[in-house]
């Protein structure tokens, strides 16, 4: 009996895909949109045939559906899922992001997909409830005491545990997943900055935290959703709790009970304060100011999401680039080398934002691996982008980071090459630093929504890579490009495994 009714309301809910479709090309039909591009479609279908053929490597077929579209714009109709526009055009991106910002928010399609894992915190929520949270935020991340906590961790972090642990594989002789060690060290320190505790997911000796392997676990189904050929399946999985949603189900409780022990705990401390000490981290400033417990839950659960794959992404791909790129490498380390006056001077905030070359480095190995590859929003009311592609009511529209970082319009024939150069402009005698519309290299989205940890996330990826190759030169063990794994946040399949040896003394590689 109950799998019967598992069968009727998964054939049901086709046929409301069905049906759903159909309006949809009846609806294309009469109202005669322009015509935009994009793969094969068919009545009814859609594009769901190349689609399902392609679904192992998306990004890639979306990159070169765009490469092909005169305007960087391709549209997508497939049953089951709402009408998609996506684009790798600026002047798309500034609308969607800015001029046009309270037509596209991310909606509820969207937020269905992270709703049971991120509930109402900000990067999950439109609105009143998000304008909220924000200027919260804004105000606690722009504190010059939040930045000083957040360098001050992160030195006793690489100095008391990453460097060792580097140290020891190179008297070991052994192979790291670099990919690995840097995901723990950015949990670490997220936890540290956001919660006010320390997982010490660093120390090899101990087991992986229950959290962490809960937080990988609901991000990678959660992804999975937003992936889905047709979502009416895993929502019919969540229905009736079983295979991927159950897992998900499960790990979401495990990481809510986990973090909503941390704030009770911490409210407890707060409260039994009596020297009225203000504590350093997030959550400590979120319920000092007033905030009740499930909200900031929702608040902290949202920084560490954002906060720990992301940055640990973007050096795990910068780190494999400079591999194949000495000469990039060598520039690096030089320019360490002189701010620190040859290991005279600490690094300290003054010092990572003078690394330029650094700077660009990260920027152009996030153009060609973007940490978030893609984001969506969903169009309020009819709209026609700049290019002239015409946007239904509750169109799914979606920027492509990492197709933007493969177009020839955007960035010449040389798009495919790691080239910290191009980041650079003549200014006098000097090389100073390009000024780079946001709209272009949205990795950090834009517009009234940009990333609020812009700067620390810059400020930790700077600190941490030069921390290391002032010391070290990492060489991965494998000559093949790795795959491009695209979930809330890409990472590299089966890691980065990479050899360390110590840096001669005069920084040479």
């Amino acid at each position: 009996m109950f799998m019967f009714l598992i069968i009727s309301f998964t054939l049901g809910a086709y046929l409301l895909s069905f049906v759903f479709s159909f309006f949809q090309e009846f609806y294309a039909c009469q109202t005669k949109l322009p015509a935009t591009y994009g793969p094969p479609s068919y009545p009814i279908i859609g594009c769901l045939i190349s689609f399902y053929k392609n679904r192992r490597c998306l990004l890639d077929w979306y990159t070169h559906l765009l490469s092909v579209s005169p305007t960087q714009t391709i549209a997508l109709r497939r049953l089951g899922a709402r009408r998609t526009i996506v684009t790798a055009n600026p002047e798309n991106v500034e609308h969607v992001l800015k001029t046009n910002f309270s037509n596209f928010p991310k909606g509820k399609p969207f937020t269905e997909i992270l709703g049971d894992l991120l509930g109402c915190g900000i990067f999950n929520v439109d609105g009143e409830l998000w304008s909220t949270q924000r200027k919260l935020a804004s105000h606690e991340f722009s504190t010059k005491s939040l930045r000083e906590f957040v360098v001050m961790t992160l030195q006793e972090e690489v100095e008391n545990r990453l460097i060792p642990l580097l140290e020891a594989a190179v008297e070991a002789k052994s192979v790291l997943d670099l990919q690995d060690l840097l995901r723990r060290f950015a949990f670490d320190i997220v936890c540290r900055v956001s919660l006010g505790t320390d997982p010490s997911c660093l120390d090899l000796s101990l087991p992986i935290p229950p959290l962490v392997k809960a937080f990988d676990s609901a991000s990678e189904i959660s992804a999975m959703r937003g992936m889905a050929p047709v979502y009416a399946v895993w929502k019919a999985k969540k229905l009736f709790n079983l295979g991927a949603e159950r897992k998900l189900k499960e790990a979401i409780k495990l990481v809510h009970d986990a973090v909503s022990e941390i704030v009770k705990t911490k409210k407890r401390v707060l409260e039994n304060d009596r020297e009225g000490k203000l504590e350093s981290d997030l959550l400590s400033r979120l319920l000092l100011a007033g905030h009740g417990e499930e909200v900031v839950r929702d608040m902290v659960i949202s920084f560490i999401m954002a906060g720990r794959d992301t940055t640990s992404a973007a050096m795990t791909w910068l780190f494999w680039l400079l591999s194949k790129h000495q000469n990039s490498e060598e520039m690096i380390v030089k320019e360490v080398k002189s701010l620190l006056d040859d290991g005279e001077r600490a690094i300290d905030f003054e010092v990572l934002k003078a690394m330029d070359f650094l700077k660009a480095s990260l920027c152009e190995s996030m153009r060609l691996y973007p940490p978030v590859p893609w984001d969506s929003k969903h169009a309020m009311f009819d709209d026609v982008l700049p290019d002239g592609t015409s946007v239904r009511k509750g169109d799914r529209v979606t920027y492509f980071p990492y197709g933007m970082g493969r177009m020839e319009k955007l960035w010449g024939k040389d798009r495919f090459e790691f080239r910290p150069d191009r980041w650079f402009q003549e200014t006098g005698n000097d090389q100073t630093l390009k000024s780079v519309s946001p709209y272009k290299f949205p990795v950090f989205q834009a517009g009234p929504r940009v990333c609020l940890g812009k700067e620390m996330a810059m400020i930790q990826m700077k600190y941490v890579v030069a921390s290391i190759l002032r010391r070290f030169e990492i060489k991965p063990v494998f000559d093949n490009e790795p795959a491009f794994a695209p979930l809330l946040t890409a990472h590299m399949v089966g890691g980065l495994k990479v050899m360390v040896k110590r840096r001669n003394a005069n920084g040479d590689i």
